[in-house]
């Protein structure tokens, strides 16, 4: 019975972040939180664009707020828009723009290499990029690009790693986007600093080391 709640709230969510993904491409969707409080649900939404979202005198995100209470069985729901801070580092929305420039036609290394340059440019700690579907050729592939630090498994994956996924159609079929980004701020559990005292015990420097 538990389990069938969950696998229902999941459902209510995937659903919800695809309603959000398409009402809000143009503001620059980039992921949504949702909080049981007493008041009712809070659910936070990140925009590139606010104000699209918002609309004058606060009239679109009425109409969202209704839409979301028709579509989704929820008590009470409250969207409350946020600004994203720095674009550049947000998986959900540079997944959307990757998938993007491959349904306009660009190559899906050029445009894989470019938005990794892109988003390591920001500051990033590391970032990863993987492709999957009908790349080239008939069959179905798989295309990933690394650079610098990146977690795949464990607490600090989920605690570190900014994940987005999206999906770019294109005439061979569907070809999936996944970009994972550790952002600058990221609190690294195998990253630690030695510093350095001379005889007198005085420190001279510090010098950050990893793992």
């Amino acid at each position: 019975m538990i389990e069938k709640l969950f696998v229902n709230e999941g459902i209510k969510k995937v659903r919800l972040d695809e309603y959000f993904s398409k009402e809000m491409e143009r503001a620059g969707y980039g992921g949504m939180e949702i909080k049981r409080t007493p008041m009712g649900t809070q659910i936070t939404v990140n925009v590139e664009k606010p104000g699209m979202v918002i609309g004058k005198d606060g009239r679109r995100i009425k109409e969202l707020t209704t839409e979301v209470n028709k579509r989704q069985d929820m008590d009470n729901p409250q969207l409350d828009v946020q600004p994203i801070e720095i674009p550049d580092l947000c998986a959900t929305l540079m997944a959307n723009r990757l998938a993007k420039l491959i349904e306009r036609g660009w190559h899906f290394r050029r445009a894989g290499r470019s938005m990794l340059q892109r988003i390591m440019d920001r500051g990033a700690l590391g970032c990863e990029i993987i492709m999957t579907g009908k790349l080239k050729g008939p069959r179905g592939r798989m295309e990933k690009m690394v650079d610098g630090y990146i977690k795949h498994c464990g607490e600090v994956a989920e605690e570190v790693v900014d994940r987005g996924y999206a999906i770019a159609k294109v005439k061979a079929g569907v070809i999936g986007v996944q970009v994972w980004i550790v952002k600058s701020d990221a609190a690294r559990p195998d990253a630690f600093r030695l510093i350095h005292v001379n005889k007198k015990g005085e420190e001279e420097g510090e010098e950050d080391k990893e793992e």
